[in-house]
């Protein structure tokens, strides 16, 4: 049940990155222009400035509370949000996660449009 509440709240609308950081670094500015749609089919449409640029796979975990994004292929800014999430605060209407990758750490707030 609480694995299709977050289905269904994230296939609901678009999403944008609010903020996005790298290893403390706000580089929020480079994902201006963005818009992800998510699909119930596991695939996420990373939208700039209203065209698909990219498609790739999603998924979530409600009991684990993670999340994963997979855009193959993709060059910067898409490929910073490949692999796995952990998420720390959500809500219908908003997503804030992180990510450790050795001494990278990435922090990222989505919220629906």
């Amino acid at each position: 049940m609480a694995q299709d509440a977050i289905i269904n709240a994230m296939v609901n609308g678009q999403w944008v990155i609010t903020h996005f950081t790298k290893n403390s670094a706000d580089i929020t500015s480079g994902f201006s222009g963005y818009k992800f749609q998510y699909y119930s089919n596991k695939t996420v449409d990373a939208i700039k400035n209203g065209t698909v640029e990219k498609t790739g796979n999603w998924d979530g975990n409600a009991s684990t509370m993670t999340t994963w994004a997979n855009f193959p292929g993709a060059t910067a800014p898409l490929d910073l949000i490949n692999g796995s999430w952990h998420i720390d605060n959500n809500s219908w209407t908003f997503v804030e996660a992180s990510q450790s990758n050795g001494s990278e750490t990435k922090t990222m707030r989505l919220d629906k449009q």
